[in-house]
Protein backbone atom coordinates (compact mmCIF):
# COMPACT_ATOMS: atom_id res chain seq x y z
CA UNK A 1 0.00 0.00 0.00
CA UNK A 2 1.45 3.38 -0.98
CA UNK A 3 1.77 5.87 2.19
CA UNK A 4 -0.89 8.79 1.46
CA UNK A 5 -1.94 10.22 4.19
CA UNK A 6 -5.14 12.40 4.58
CA UNK A 7 -4.48 14.55 7.38
CA UNK A 8 -7.19 16.23 9.55
CA UNK A 9 -5.99 19.18 11.91
CA UNK A 10 -9.54 19.21 13.92
CA UNK A 11 -8.38 17.40 16.76
CA UNK A 12 -5.00 19.55 17.04
CA UNK A 13 -6.95 22.83 16.67
CA UNK A 14 -9.59 21.75 19.39
CA UNK A 15 -7.14 20.61 21.88
CA UNK A 16 -4.35 23.79 21.68
CA UNK A 17 -7.44 25.71 22.03
CA UNK A 18 -8.48 24.18 25.12
CA UNK A 19 -4.69 24.50 26.40
CA UNK A 20 -4.42 28.22 24.80
CA UNK A 21 -7.55 28.91 26.65
CA UNK A 22 -6.56 27.80 29.94
CA UNK A 23 -3.02 28.49 30.14
CA UNK A 24 -4.15 32.30 28.93
CA UNK A 25 -6.40 32.49 31.86
CA UNK A 26 -4.08 31.10 34.37
CA UNK A 27 -1.54 33.21 33.48
CA UNK A 28 -3.43 36.20 33.52
CA UNK A 29 -4.86 35.44 36.83
CA UNK A 30 -1.27 34.88 38.66
CA UNK A 31 -0.29 38.23 35.99
CA UNK A 32 -2.97 40.08 38.26
CA UNK A 33 -2.44 39.04 41.29
CA UNK A 34 1.26 38.95 41.32
CA UNK A 35 2.35 41.46 39.16
CA UNK A 36 0.66 44.30 36.89
CA UNK A 37 -1.72 42.68 33.98
CA UNK A 38 -1.23 43.17 30.82
CA UNK A 39 -3.21 42.56 27.69
CA UNK A 40 0.14 42.70 24.90
CA UNK A 41 1.85 39.95 27.47
CA UNK A 42 -1.32 37.85 27.56
CA UNK A 43 -2.13 37.69 23.55
CA UNK A 44 1.66 37.13 22.75
CA UNK A 45 1.55 34.01 25.40
CA UNK A 46 -1.63 32.78 23.88
CA UNK A 47 -0.27 32.62 20.33
CA UNK A 48 2.79 30.81 21.19
CA UNK A 49 1.00 28.56 23.56
CA UNK A 50 -1.94 27.99 20.89
CA UNK A 51 1.25 27.40 17.90
CA UNK A 52 3.08 24.86 20.10
CA UNK A 53 0.44 22.94 21.26
CA UNK A 54 -1.19 22.72 17.63
CA UNK A 55 2.56 21.34 16.73
CA UNK A 56 2.66 18.75 19.38
CA UNK A 57 -0.80 17.90 18.87
CA UNK A 58 -0.71 16.92 15.22
CA UNK A 59 2.79 15.78 15.48
CA UNK A 60 1.19 13.03 17.97
CA UNK A 61 -1.51 12.57 15.46
CA UNK A 62 0.75 11.94 12.55
CA UNK A 63 3.28 10.04 14.17
CA UNK A 64 1.74 8.08 17.01
CA UNK A 65 -2.29 7.65 16.26
CA UNK A 66 -1.31 7.57 12.74
CA UNK A 67 0.91 4.83 12.87
CA UNK A 68 -2.38 2.33 14.64
CA UNK A 69 -4.37 3.36 12.19
CA UNK A 70 -1.83 2.08 9.15
CA UNK A 71 -1.67 -0.85 11.23
CA UNK A 72 -5.12 -1.46 10.55
CA UNK A 73 -5.20 -0.69 6.93
CA UNK A 74 -1.96 -2.94 6.37
CA UNK A 75 -4.03 -5.42 8.01
CA UNK A 76 -6.93 -5.13 5.41
CA UNK A 77 -4.28 -4.40 2.50
CA UNK A 78 -3.17 -8.11 2.96
CA UNK A 79 -6.73 -9.43 1.71
CA UNK A 80 -5.88 -7.51 -1.69
CA UNK A 81 -8.85 -5.39 -1.50
CA UNK A 82 -8.48 -2.48 -4.11
CA UNK A 83 -11.05 -0.34 -2.64
CA UNK A 84 -8.34 0.18 0.39
CA UNK A 85 -5.41 -0.13 -2.03
CA UNK A 86 -6.12 2.93 -3.73
CA UNK A 87 -7.42 5.53 -1.03
CA UNK A 88 -5.93 7.80 1.10
CA UNK A 89 -5.01 6.59 4.80
CA UNK A 90 -7.58 8.82 7.13
CA UNK A 91 -7.03 9.27 11.05
CA UNK A 92 -11.09 9.74 10.74
CA UNK A 93 -12.15 7.62 13.68
CA UNK A 94 -15.80 7.72 11.72
CA UNK A 95 -14.53 7.51 8.41
CA UNK A 96 -12.35 4.18 9.08
CA UNK A 97 -15.35 3.01 11.10
CA UNK A 98 -17.51 3.05 8.16
CA UNK A 99 -14.98 2.00 5.67
CA UNK A 100 -14.23 -1.33 7.35
CA UNK A 101 -17.71 -1.80 8.34
CA UNK A 102 -18.25 -1.78 4.36
CA UNK A 103 -15.11 -3.84 3.83
CA UNK A 104 -16.40 -6.72 6.04
CA UNK A 105 -20.05 -6.46 4.72
CA UNK A 106 -18.90 -6.79 1.00
CA UNK A 107 -16.84 -9.88 1.98
CA UNK A 108 -19.20 -11.21 3.61
CA UNK A 109 -21.33 -11.12 0.63
CA UNK A 110 -18.23 -12.18 -1.43
CA UNK A 111 -17.81 -15.10 0.30
CA UNK A 112 -21.21 -16.41 0.83
CA UNK A 113 -21.13 -15.75 -2.84
CA UNK A 114 -18.20 -17.75 -3.48
CA UNK A 115 -20.15 -20.72 -1.60
CA UNK A 116 -23.18 -20.79 -3.87
CA UNK A 117 -20.62 -21.00 -6.94
CA UNK A 118 -18.73 -23.98 -5.61
CA UNK A 119 -21.42 -25.81 -4.07
CA UNK A 120 -23.52 -25.25 -7.96
CA UNK A 121 -20.15 -26.06 -9.25
CA UNK A 122 -19.94 -29.30 -7.08
CA UNK A 123 -23.65 -30.36 -7.90
CA UNK A 124 -22.58 -29.13 -11.52
CA UNK A 125 -19.74 -31.50 -12.46
CA UNK A 126 -21.49 -34.54 -10.32
CA UNK A 127 -24.43 -34.26 -12.77
CA UNK A 128 -22.41 -33.83 -15.68
CA UNK A 129 -20.41 -36.80 -14.64
CA UNK A 130 -22.72 -38.69 -13.83
CA UNK A 131 -24.71 -38.14 -17.29
CA UNK A 132 -21.77 -38.89 -19.20
CA UNK A 133 -20.66 -42.45 -17.30
CA UNK A 134 -23.72 -44.08 -18.06
CA UNK A 135 -23.75 -43.98 -21.50
CA UNK A 136 -20.03 -44.72 -21.86
CA UNK A 137 -20.47 -47.53 -19.37
CA UNK A 138 -23.42 -48.88 -21.34
CA UNK A 139 -21.47 -49.05 -24.55
CA UNK A 140 -18.23 -50.47 -22.89
CA UNK A 141 -20.55 -53.33 -21.21
CA UNK A 142 -22.24 -54.13 -24.50
CA UNK A 143 -18.27 -53.86 -26.18
CA UNK A 144 -17.17 -56.25 -23.86
CA UNK A 145 -19.72 -58.66 -23.78
CA UNK A 146 -19.03 -58.94 -27.97
CA UNK A 147 -15.60 -59.13 -27.11
CA UNK A 148 -15.80 -62.11 -24.83
CA UNK A 149 -17.76 -64.14 -27.28
CA UNK A 150 -20.73 -63.25 -28.48
CA UNK A 151 -20.41 -61.61 -31.25
CA UNK A 152 -20.09 -64.91 -33.06
CA UNK A 153 -24.04 -65.25 -32.46
CA UNK A 154 -25.35 -62.77 -35.35
CA UNK A 155 -29.15 -61.77 -33.58
CA UNK A 156 -26.88 -60.55 -30.26
CA UNK A 157 -23.96 -58.90 -32.40
CA UNK A 158 -26.60 -56.82 -34.12
CA UNK A 159 -28.39 -56.08 -31.07
CA UNK A 160 -25.41 -54.84 -28.84
CA UNK A 161 -24.23 -52.91 -31.81
CA UNK A 162 -27.35 -51.08 -32.10
CA UNK A 163 -27.61 -50.06 -28.21
CA UNK A 164 -24.25 -49.33 -28.33
CA UNK A 165 -24.91 -46.88 -31.40
CA UNK A 166 -27.69 -45.49 -29.19
CA UNK A 167 -25.02 -44.81 -26.01
CA UNK A 168 -23.07 -43.41 -28.26
CA UNK A 169 -25.79 -41.11 -29.87
CA UNK A 170 -26.78 -40.39 -26.34
CA UNK A 171 -23.07 -39.24 -25.86
CA UNK A 172 -22.47 -36.83 -28.91
CA UNK A 173 -26.37 -35.48 -27.87
CA UNK A 174 -25.16 -34.25 -24.32
CA UNK A 175 -21.61 -32.83 -25.82
CA UNK A 176 -23.35 -31.14 -28.55
CA UNK A 177 -25.81 -29.16 -26.48
CA UNK A 178 -22.97 -28.28 -23.58
CA UNK A 179 -20.81 -26.95 -26.63
CA UNK A 180 -24.32 -24.69 -27.56
CA UNK A 181 -24.47 -23.68 -23.78
CA UNK A 182 -20.82 -22.65 -23.45
CA UNK A 183 -21.12 -20.95 -26.61
CA UNK A 184 -24.02 -19.14 -26.05
CA UNK A 185 -23.10 -17.96 -22.66
CA UNK A 186 -19.46 -16.52 -24.29
CA UNK A 187 -21.44 -14.62 -27.25
CA UNK A 188 -19.58 -16.96 -29.55
CA UNK A 189 -22.72 -18.46 -31.21
CA UNK A 190 -23.75 -15.82 -33.44
CA UNK A 191 -27.46 -15.64 -34.04
CA UNK A 192 -28.72 -14.89 -37.35
CA UNK A 193 -31.64 -12.59 -37.03
CA UNK A 194 -34.56 -12.95 -39.73
CA UNK A 195 -38.09 -12.08 -39.97
CA UNK A 196 -40.36 -15.64 -40.24
CA UNK A 197 -43.84 -17.06 -39.37
CA UNK A 198 -44.31 -17.76 -35.51
CA UNK A 199 -47.32 -20.03 -36.56
CA UNK A 200 -45.74 -21.81 -39.25
CA UNK A 201 -42.77 -22.71 -36.93
CA UNK A 202 -45.07 -24.06 -34.39
CA UNK A 203 -46.77 -25.77 -36.83
CA UNK A 204 -43.75 -27.64 -38.25
CA UNK A 205 -42.54 -28.71 -34.47
CA UNK A 206 -46.05 -30.01 -34.07
CA UNK A 207 -45.53 -32.46 -37.66
CA UNK A 208 -42.06 -33.60 -36.19
CA UNK A 209 -43.18 -34.65 -32.90
CA UNK A 210 -46.49 -36.02 -33.69
CA UNK A 211 -45.48 -39.43 -33.56
CA UNK A 212 -43.64 -39.02 -30.03
CA UNK A 213 -46.67 -37.46 -28.82
CA UNK A 214 -49.56 -40.16 -30.38
CA UNK A 215 -47.24 -42.61 -27.95
CA UNK A 216 -48.84 -41.08 -24.86
CA UNK A 217 -51.87 -40.18 -26.62
CA UNK A 218 -51.03 -36.68 -25.74
CA UNK A 219 -52.83 -34.11 -28.64
CA UNK A 220 -50.52 -31.68 -29.69
CA UNK A 221 -52.90 -28.20 -30.56
CA UNK A 222 -53.21 -24.82 -30.75
CA UNK A 223 -55.56 -22.43 -28.64
CA UNK A 224 -57.51 -21.06 -31.85
CA UNK A 225 -57.55 -21.22 -35.35
CA UNK A 226 -54.40 -18.95 -36.66
CA UNK A 227 -55.77 -18.28 -39.81
CA UNK A 228 -53.24 -15.36 -41.08
CA UNK A 229 -49.74 -15.56 -40.44
CA UNK A 230 -47.61 -13.61 -37.58
CA UNK A 231 -44.44 -12.47 -38.08
CA UNK A 232 -41.83 -12.35 -35.74
CA UNK A 233 -38.29 -11.21 -35.35
CA UNK A 234 -35.58 -13.31 -33.93
CA UNK A 235 -33.35 -16.55 -35.04
CA UNK A 236 -35.64 -18.88 -36.81
CA UNK A 237 -33.42 -22.34 -35.93
CA UNK A 238 -33.15 -21.15 -32.39
CA UNK A 239 -36.79 -20.44 -31.83
CA UNK A 240 -37.63 -23.42 -33.36
CA UNK A 241 -35.59 -25.14 -30.80
CA UNK A 242 -36.79 -23.28 -28.21
CA UNK A 243 -40.37 -24.34 -28.83
CA UNK A 244 -39.09 -27.72 -29.49
CA UNK A 245 -37.49 -28.31 -26.31
CA UNK A 246 -40.30 -26.51 -24.27
CA UNK A 247 -43.25 -28.91 -26.07
CA UNK A 248 -40.68 -32.12 -25.58
CA UNK A 249 -40.65 -31.42 -22.08
CA UNK A 250 -44.31 -31.10 -21.89
CA UNK A 251 -44.34 -34.82 -23.92
CA UNK A 252 -42.15 -35.97 -21.59
CA UNK A 253 -43.87 -35.08 -17.79
CA UNK A 254 -47.13 -34.90 -19.92
CA UNK A 255 -50.15 -37.47 -18.75
CA UNK A 256 -51.25 -40.18 -20.83
CA UNK A 257 -54.43 -39.07 -23.01
CA UNK A 258 -53.48 -35.45 -21.91
CA UNK A 259 -52.57 -32.14 -24.39
CA UNK A 260 -50.39 -29.62 -24.91
CA UNK A 261 -51.59 -26.39 -25.55
CA UNK A 262 -49.59 -23.53 -27.70
CA UNK A 263 -51.01 -19.87 -27.71
CA UNK A 264 -50.04 -16.47 -29.32
CA UNK A 265 -50.46 -13.54 -27.45
CA UNK A 266 -50.16 -9.65 -28.04
CA UNK A 267 -48.21 -8.44 -24.95
CA UNK A 268 -47.33 -4.75 -25.87
CA UNK A 269 -47.18 -2.69 -29.44
CA UNK A 270 -43.69 -4.90 -30.33
CA UNK A 271 -43.91 -7.82 -28.20
CA UNK A 272 -46.06 -10.80 -27.97
CA UNK A 273 -45.63 -14.09 -25.49
CA UNK A 274 -45.67 -17.58 -26.61
CA UNK A 275 -47.18 -20.36 -23.90
CA UNK A 276 -46.75 -23.64 -24.30
CA UNK A 277 -49.22 -25.48 -21.36
CA UNK A 278 -49.81 -29.32 -20.49
CA UNK A 279 -51.84 -30.66 -18.09
CA UNK A 280 -49.60 -33.06 -16.74
CA UNK A 281 -48.02 -33.35 -12.93
CA UNK A 282 -47.30 -30.35 -12.42
CA UNK A 283 -43.73 -28.93 -10.77
CA UNK A 284 -43.58 -28.73 -7.08
CA UNK A 285 -42.95 -24.58 -6.62
CA UNK A 286 -39.67 -24.90 -4.64
CA UNK A 287 -38.30 -27.03 -7.90
CA UNK A 288 -39.40 -23.89 -9.79
CA UNK A 289 -36.27 -21.73 -9.17
CA UNK A 290 -34.02 -24.64 -10.33
CA UNK A 291 -35.28 -25.75 -13.77
CA UNK A 292 -33.21 -23.54 -15.80
CA UNK A 293 -30.09 -25.00 -14.04
CA UNK A 294 -27.96 -27.68 -16.24
CA UNK A 295 -28.53 -31.40 -15.58
CA UNK A 296 -31.17 -30.52 -12.89
CA UNK A 297 -34.27 -32.55 -13.18
CA UNK A 298 -37.20 -32.56 -11.06
CA UNK A 299 -37.41 -36.56 -10.88
CA UNK A 300 -33.84 -37.48 -10.62
CA UNK A 301 -34.38 -41.12 -11.40
CA UNK A 302 -37.73 -41.51 -13.84
CA UNK A 303 -36.70 -38.52 -16.32
CA UNK A 304 -33.49 -40.26 -17.31
CA UNK A 305 -35.88 -43.17 -19.18
CA UNK A 306 -36.95 -40.84 -21.37
CA UNK A 307 -33.92 -39.74 -22.56
CA UNK A 308 -32.68 -36.15 -23.81
CA UNK A 309 -29.27 -34.59 -22.39
CA UNK A 310 -30.78 -32.89 -19.17
CA UNK A 311 -30.07 -29.45 -20.74
CA UNK A 312 -33.54 -28.70 -22.86
CA UNK A 313 -34.39 -26.03 -20.55
CA UNK A 314 -31.15 -24.64 -20.00
CA UNK A 315 -30.45 -23.84 -23.54
CA UNK A 316 -33.98 -22.40 -24.26
CA UNK A 317 -33.12 -19.94 -21.32
CA UNK A 318 -29.58 -18.99 -23.44
CA UNK A 319 -31.48 -18.49 -26.50
CA UNK A 320 -34.66 -16.56 -25.08
CA UNK A 321 -31.84 -14.57 -22.99
CA UNK A 322 -29.60 -14.00 -26.23
CA UNK A 323 -32.42 -12.30 -28.15
CA UNK A 324 -32.73 -9.77 -24.80
CA UNK A 325 -36.20 -11.28 -23.75
CA UNK A 326 -38.11 -13.13 -21.15
CA UNK A 327 -39.25 -16.14 -20.35
CA UNK A 328 -41.39 -17.67 -17.76
CA UNK A 329 -42.89 -20.66 -15.93
CA UNK A 330 -45.99 -21.24 -14.05
CA UNK A 331 -46.89 -24.19 -12.36
CA UNK A 332 -49.30 -25.99 -10.19
CA UNK A 333 -48.56 -29.22 -8.49
CA UNK A 334 -50.86 -32.10 -9.94
CA UNK A 335 -52.49 -29.69 -12.30
CA UNK A 336 -49.98 -28.85 -15.11
CA UNK A 337 -47.43 -26.46 -16.13
CA UNK A 338 -47.06 -23.51 -18.33
CA UNK A 339 -43.73 -22.30 -20.32
CA UNK A 340 -43.86 -18.68 -22.13
CA UNK A 341 -41.38 -16.69 -23.34
CA UNK A 342 -41.25 -13.56 -25.23
CA UNK A 343 -40.76 -12.16 -28.90
CA UNK A 344 -40.31 -9.03 -30.97
CA UNK A 345 -43.27 -8.69 -33.32
CA UNK A 346 -42.58 -7.76 -36.72
CA UNK A 347 -44.19 -3.84 -37.22
CA UNK A 348 -47.31 -4.08 -39.42
CA UNK A 349 -46.62 -1.34 -42.68
CA UNK A 350 -49.77 0.30 -42.09
CA UNK A 351 -47.82 0.85 -38.27
CA UNK A 352 -45.00 2.29 -40.17
CA UNK A 353 -46.90 4.40 -42.16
Amino acid sequence: MTINFKKTYRFAVKSSLYITFFSTVLVGFLTHLFFKFSYQFCLVFAFCIAVFSFIVLQYRVERFIYKKVKKIYDDVALLESSTFMNQPITTDMATLTREVKKFATDKKLEIETLKVREEYRREFLGNVSHELKTPLFMVQGYLSTLLDGAMNDKTIRKKYLERAEKGVERLIYIVQDLDMISKLEIGELNLEITQFDIVKLIQNVFDLLEMKASKKDIILMFDMKYSIPIMVIGDQEKIQQVVMNLIVNSIKYGEKKGTTEVSIEDLTEEKLIVRVTDNGEGIVKKNISRLFERFYRVDKSGARTEGGSGLGLAIVKHIIEAHDEKIYVDSTYGVGSEFSFTLQKVKSKKKQL
